[in-house]
């Protein structure tokens, strides 16, 4: 392995070449989950993020590696490769770099500059940027020939290819790009013909800011408005200073009667070839750079809410809300099994509201219902006060929470669905389905495409590959963290689980059903196409409760079950979960490493700790509330449904979500309102203020005094001023250019 590849990786993670080292020689045989749970001795305690950093960085050195050797390979084949190349494409850290290096030596489609290198007057365009002496007609006229008939033809030739020169010139690039990115305006204006009815992106019609200040969301929101066709965009600075720094490379050495032809190619060469593309370069970089930051936040937001705690030991009642169809009733046993569906129709014209109540309160008492999960779209609202007033009016001991019920209607449509329940329809089905998002979110939400979930942002204009990559190595962090049960768990969960993949998941689920239920882990070696290596990834992360072996309802593997016995043995300990442990070993003592010793240590004394119960679970109500109930400043509870880059979206009972946004989540400065909040999170909030006439509430983090402290200090606080620009003289220019680049023939 490249020692360089991995030195650098190890300084950008802050970790030895050792760490780096192991890591990759393990991702040779083993899973990211498998290495960051049962071989934290080699990699000394990384954990996934950091494996797949590793895993990433590694694959792209190697392919930046290969195409350096590449690229010059492909310039020595043309004869022009010289040690400042060598050195030039070898000092590159990204493949835009090299690329860009290659450029001038690159096979060109059919352009002004190709056609006069092909019709020879690359020398009279060596020979124009040249000191040498002589008259220009007369050097013109020894490259006419067919093609070339005229002297004025000639110089235009010449002109073309020092224009394209201008545009190849790598470092010139680089700069101009630095100096766009830094001074640059991002100018957005309405187009004439624009459709934008409900004024989607009222905001873009008429707006200008700094391109290092223009956060990723409004970078997606610009792309898309200028992909509907809406908006035109483009990029302000100042193109003649530009021009007149390109120029002081190209005219410094030549004879001062050329010198004004040499400016006009080099401005033909920035303005038609060299702006537009370092400006589609930049927009194409703060796009890309805004996808990976949207992806990023929806893998955040999809493992905050995969990672919810399940309710536990409780009877629960889905409720998917309707106004003409009426609303769909499961009822569902603590391990999500169906015990009844039925369906009322309160909000019907001339709706039978008490009996939808009776109906209600019957099945709650008949089948002991603490819980009822009601789904947040149509009517979630209405039926909200619906179950609020049940509750009330019969002095039932239940509670209610508002559970997202996005994706409920593409799983309640998949085959594995239709297979569970033929006899549903898929209204009910939907209903079975935002009740056991309430009893175990992850075993739930994993059946569904996480696309259809909806905690991203601008997620349908993300690149499809890289979206469903990240979101896929979230579940798999999710899923195995928390581990399955191998008895209930669904094919959907158990394909996640490390070792295995659907194919081998069908196999565990047919094995359970033709075999009845597992009693020890050693069976999954009877399970077709589960080999030994497969089991040595799976094992530890498939949990069998009340089975043989005690050892298989923990997260301890196998390998180490005669480690935790010794362990148990020497500090007297009769059975898992027993009170007042004390342990008194060391890993020495029972031939493991320290960081296996604390987790069999804490495998023993919490055998069925869940993972999830570290996090908030769900807000459980039993009243309802009105937008003409709320004052600025009252304080409520409140569930955190979304976060995006300007904020957070919080259910606190309203028919649509409160914003809190960024400015107002805190006392110090945020980069990202992920520092404070969570997908899933329970937070206190405050009415921060109240627009009935649309229905939206602002809210705020801080409570209304802090925040008005906190802006009158920042209002206070002197800003710095800024330096006054310096008049930048040709001479400045020149001077800059040569100290930075070089001469033009260096």
């Amino acid at each position: 392995m490249d020692a360089g590849i991995m030195k650098a990786i190890a300084a950008e993670l802050h970790i030895t070449e050792e760490q780096v080292q192991k890591t990759l020689d393990l991702l040779a045989e083993n899973t990211v989950p498998f290495i960051a749970r049962y071989r934290k001795e080699a990699t000394h305690g990384l954990d996934e993020e950091q494996i797949l950093f590793i895993e990433k960085q590694y694959k792209y050195e190697q392919k930046l590696a290969e195409r350096k050797e590449a690229v010059l390979n492909l310039i020595a084949q043309q004869g022009k490769l010289t040690e400042e190349i060598t050195a030039s494409v070898n000092a590159c850290t990204k493949l835009s770099e090299v690329e860009d290096l290659y450029k001038p030596y690159k096979q060109k489609k059919k352009t002004r500059a190709a056609e006069a290198i092909r019709k020879g007057l690359q020398p009279l365009a060596d020979w124009i940027l040249s000191p040498a002496e002589g008259d220009l007609d007369k050097e013109a006229g020894r490259y006419l020939n067919e093609e070339v008939l005229t002297a004025e033809d000639a110089v235009q030739g010449a002109q073309d290819i020092i224009a394209e020169m201008v545009s190849d010139q790598a470092k010139l690039r680089w700069h101009f790009k630095e100096v766009i990115q830094k001074e640059g305006l991002l100018v957005t204006k309405v187009k004439k013909d624009a459709e934008d009815e409900k004024k989607t992106y009222e905001m873009y019609y008429d707006r200008k800011e700094a391109l290092k200040t223009c956060a990723d969301h409004r970078i997606m929101a610009i792309d898309r408005a200028e992909k509907e066709k809406v908006i035109t965009v483009t990029i302000e600075y100042d193109h003649d200073r530009l021009i007149e720094e390109a120029c002081a490379g190209y005219t410094d050495k030549a004879h001062a009667s050329r010198r004004n032809m040499i400016r006009d190619a080099v401005k033909d060469g920035c303005e038609r070839l060299l702006f537009p593309s370092v400006e589609n370069e930049i927009r194409s970089d703060m796009s890309e750079q805004a996808q990976k930051a949207s992806i990023e936040v929806f893998s955040m937001n999809l493992e905050k809410l995969l990672l919810q705690p399940p309710i536990k030991g409780r009877t629960v009642m889905g409720f998917d809300p309707g106004f003409y169809n009426g609303c769909k009733l499961a009822v569902l046993d603590e391990t999500g099994k169906m015990i009844a569906v039925d369906k009322i129709f309160p909000f019907r014209k001339n709706g039978d509201v008490e009996g939808a109540e009776r109906k209600l309160a019957g099945l709650v008492k008949k089948y002991d219902v603490r819980l009822i999960a009601i789904g947040n779209g149509t009517a979630s609202r209405e039926s909200e006060k619906l179950v609020a007033e049940t509750i009330r009016d019969n002095h039932l001991d239940v509670s209610y929470a508002i559970v997202s019920e996005a994706g409920a209607s593409v799983w309640s449509a998949q085959e594995d669905a239709r297979k569970e329940f033929p006899d549903l329809a898929v209204e009910e089905r939907s209903a079975v389905s935002i009740g056991r998002r309430l009893l175990d979110p992850l075993a739930e939400l994993i059946k569904i495409d996480p696309k259809a979930i909806g905690v991203g942002q601008y997620q349908h204009d993300l690149p499809v590959k890289e979206l469903n990559e990240r979101l896929d190595e979230a579940i798999m962090k999710c899923v195995n963290r928390t581990g399955a049960d191998l008895n209930t768990a669904s094919e959907a969960l158990l394909r996640h689980i490390s070792g295995l993949n659907s194919a081998i998941a069908r196999e565990i689920v047919n094995y359970r059903n033709e075999n009845g239920r597992f009693t020890n882990r050693n069976q999954l070696l009877e399970v077709k196409r589960l080999g030994p290596k497969a089991y040595t990834q799976c094992a530890g992360f498939l949990r069998i409760v009340g089975g043989e072996e005690p050892l298989d309802a923990t997260a301890i593997h196998p390998e180490s079950y005669d480690a935790a016995r010794k362990l148990m043995k020497t500090c007297g300990i009769k059975e898992l979960g027993q009170p007042d442990i004390t342990f008194n070993v060391k890993g020495s003592d029972i031939g493991v490493d320290e960081y296996t010793l604390k987790d069999i240590e804490d495998a023993v004394r919490q055998p069925l700790r869940d993972y999830r119960d570290q996090f908030d679970g769900a807000l459980l109500r039993s009243d309802v509330l009105e937008l003409s109930d709320l004052h600025i400043g009252d304080k409520l509870s409140g569930t955190v449904r979304n976060v995006v880059d300007f904020g957070a979206f919080v259910d606190i009972g309203l028919h649509d979500d409160g914003l809190v946004h960024i400015s107002r989540m805190s006392v110090n400065r945020i980069e990202h309102p992920s520092q404070i909040l969570s997908v899933g999170d329970i937070v206190d909030v405050y009415i921060y203020e109240v627009d009935e006439a649309k229905h939206k509430v602002a809210l705020s983090l801080l409570p209304l005094d802090v925040l008005a402290q906190r802006n009158k200090r920042q209002n206070n606080h002197p800003k710095k001023k800024k330096p006054e620009k310096k008049q930048v003289t040709m001479e400045d220019a020149t001077q800059r250019l040569l100290e930075r680049f070089g001469s033009k023939h260096k």
